[in-house]
């Protein structure tokens, strides 16, 4: 067996189960999960008509490009959504069964192992996906601590510089997962600096972006590199390609779908690595994909749910930890320290009090640099029904209520 699988750590879920094995929760509640980032928002029904009706493509097989129509539907997003020039659809787009497994591919595609410690780097906390992709590519993970000070950016300028030119890939979420954090124009400018001088791809995680509660949308990777003048020449968004998703956006985390684009050096031999190992994309979930990509009216209709369920709830709970609203994404990210417990000790007993299911933050970090950064903290997605976000935070607060009086 490859003897790179024996350094996957288990998955958050994982050490979870195992935290409430054995556990009855009361049962005077009914069970609300906050635990995993799923949405739990009614799929349109444009989108399930657009599947539905479109079935007369399964007697072929799809290629791996995916349909002209596609990328251009995929293109033509990425134009309005970030105010760039179109993409060449044909050179710089690629559907993907979602954006989780070409987040792991790419890594498989970039890493040389060959070359002396190759470095994978990632914030901390992050999705597991980065660090299981550097391990199986032969590489290790450097992790760059997200800090509260900095509104939880990672501090890329903490790097030793010995570092840099073992990196070859480096994966960043923008918004974040869990906390949350956007990137700035300025945090792009370094970053496109460092992949400059150091060669090393940058790959941009961006399937929460399209939900934020201000009046700003988040800046996106290929929208940055446009404005600092990296979008055109001889080899337009040198170094980056941007990993997206309708699994948020269009709550249709079942039909996967996704897609990869950027740099045409990087997709081009992505593509290539895809061919091999990469799962195309059906022809129903390619007509469903256009027409969630085409409409921006359910996209609205989404986040001002979210916008609701964070308004209600983020005051709530900020009467008993300490949370605040951020940048984007559906997750809180919340430091438990107040309640006298760690962030697995209060998961597991308001578990059995109340019936909620949070995540301990430190199941989302690795110990970096003396610290890890989700300790003693939690993360919880506010993904179902406003009713049912509402009384979980209730409960909540009751929870955190009884520990001051016991």
């Amino acid at each position: 067996m490859n003897p790179h699988l024996d350094k996957l750590h288990p998955y958050p879920f994982e050490k979870l189960r195992q935290l409430f094995a054995g556990i009855t929760p009361n049962p005077d509640y009914t069970a609300i999960s906050l635990g995993i980032g799923e949405p739990k928002h009614p799929t349109p029904a444009f989108i399930q008509k657009a599947l539905a009706h479109n079935l007369q493509g399964l007697a072929n097989y799809p290629t791996t490009h995916g349909s002209d129509a596609l990328r251009a539907a995929i293109a033509g997003w990425i134009e309005r959504r970030y105010g760039i020039p179109k993409l060449d659809a044909a050179t710089m787009v690629l559907p993907v069964n979602g954006s989780r497994e070409a987040l792991f591919g790419i890594a498989h595609c970039v890493v040389d192992a060959s070359k002396t410690a190759p470095l994978v780097m990632c914030p901390n906390p992050f999705y597991q996906i980065y660090e299981g992709a550097a391990f199986l590519a032969g590489a290790e993970p450097y992790f760059v601590n997200s800090d509260p000070a900095r509104n939880f950016g990672c501090d890329y300028a903490s790097v030793p510089d010995a570092i840099w030119p073992r990196v070859q890939l480096l994966y960043l979420c923008s918004p974040g997962n869990p906390t949350g954090a956007t990137l700035t124009l300025d945090d792009w400018q370094q970053l496109f600096a460092l992949a400059d001088t150091h060669g090393f791809i940058i790959a941009a995680d961006e399937c929460y972006s399209e939900i934020y509660h201000g009046s700003m949308a988040p800046l996106g990777a290929l929208e940055a590199a446009h404005a600092l003048g990296r979008s055109g020449g001889a080899t337009p968004y040198a170094n980056l390609i941007v990993f997206s998703s309708l699994s948020k956006r269009s709550n249709v985390p079942g039909m996967r779908s996704g897609f990869v684009a950027g740099d045409p050096a990087v997709i081009k031999k992505f593509l290539q690595y895809r061919t091999y190992c990469g799962g195309a994309m059906a022809p129903p979930v390619q007509a469903a994909s256009i027409a969630a990509w085409g409409d921006e009216a359910h996209v609205q209709e989404n986040r001002n749910k979210y916008r609701e369920k964070f308004t209600l709830v983020t005051p709530m709970l900020k009467q008993v930890m300490d949370v605040d609203l951020p940048d984007a994404g559906f997750y809180l990210w919340a430091d438990v320290r107040r309640t006298g417990l760690t962030d697995t000790e209060f998961a597991r007993r308001l578990y059995v009090d109340f019936n909620v299911t949070v995540l301990p933050g430190s199941y989302l970090a690795r110990e970096a640099h003396g610290v890890n950064p989700g300790q003693n903290r939690i993360r919880m997605a506010l993904v179902a029904e406003v009713d049912e976000g509402v009384e979980a935070a209730q409960r909540i607060v009751q929870f955190c209520s009884t520990l001051k009086k016991s």
